[in-house]
């Protein structure tokens, strides 16, 4: 079977009594290189695991099975169990695993599911848990390589650099845990039923050493939440509502820095950022 083979998705579906549901996000491939390029970029091979979510009627779990040892699918619809027990029936190496990915231990379940393998993430991601999603499995540490599809926006933010739009608070813990990379995008006519936006593949991979040694991790994103609390404002500003501190301690602060007086937080990367939050750790 066609896994994106829209006529014969259209038949599966109507087979099983299937709905899409929206409140979950729900847009299945269409366009076969999709699946098979989103694999290909993971990094899925002999001696690997991969945690996928949201597998839908598992074009990406098939690609992903053909390259690691095991998958283990994280599903929350269980109106997707029979068809998945169908399409997955000449894949062994996949479990599909029911829940919510949000609230499962990520460690207990590479674990459990995935042992004595490099545990990855590889998944088509509901668009309304991208942002959760990615914190999570970041901070999970335990994966070597997260490739996920999210929408294009996001995935903007997620590689954007300092002094750019798309730069945020997003971008700078996105890139504080991991090196990213923008792969590709993927238009919304590849998506039964066709989201309004585009979709794009990001790969993260973690850091082999810490992006800066300077501080401790709370007090490096005090000053990073501090700083794009709000954006229209200065830096100078933003720090006075944040530290209780005279302002001309937060200006010799910024000086010390080798920063300019108007500057804004979003120019900011993360030597900088880690330099500062030194200076007013220590202040504080």
């Amino acid at each position: 079977m066609d896994l994106c083979n829209i006529n014969e998705i259209k038949k599966l579906l109507a087979r099983h009594g299937f709905h899409f549901s929206k409140a979950l996000g729900q847009n299945f491939l269409i366009a076969s290189w999709v699946p098979e390029a989103i694999a290909q970029a993971s990094g899925a091979g002999p001696g690997c695991g991969v945690i996928e979510v949201g597998p839908g009627i598992g074009p990406l779990t098939v690609q992903l099975a053909q390259r690691a040892d095991r998958v283990a699918a994280v599903e929350l619809d269980r109106a997707l169990f029979p068809i998945l027990a169908e399409t997955l029936a000449g894949c062994p190496n996949v479990e599909i695993v029911p829940g919510d990915v949000m609230k499962l231990d990520l460690a207990a379940l590479a674990a459990e599911k995935l042992p004595n393998l490099t545990p990855i993430v590889c998944a088509n991601l509901p668009y309304q848990i991208t942002t959760p999603a990615i914190t999570a499995f970041l901070e999970a540490g335990i994966f070597s390589a997260v490739t996920v599809m999210i929408q294009r926006e996001v995935a903007l933010r997620i590689c954007a650099q300092p002094g750019t739009a798309d730069y945020g608070a997003f971008s700078v813990f996105c890139q504080y845990h991991a090196r990213t990379g923008l792969l590709f995008d993927v238009p919304a006519e590849c998506f039964l039923p066709a989201p309004k936006v585009t979709s794009a593949v990001v790969r993260l991979v973690p850091r082999d050493t810490p992006a800066q040694t300077l501080v401790e991790d709370k007090v490096f994103f005090r000053l990073v939440k501090a700083a794009f609390a709000q954006r229209r404002k200065t830096l100078l500003n933003a720090l006075s509502a944040a530290y209780p501190l005279p302002k001309e301690q937060l200006r010799a602060a910024l000086s010390a820095c080798g920063l300019p007086e108007n500057i804004r937080g979003e120019r900011l990367g993360i030597p900088e950022f880690a330099a500062l939050a030194k200076i007013l750790d220590a202040a504080s």
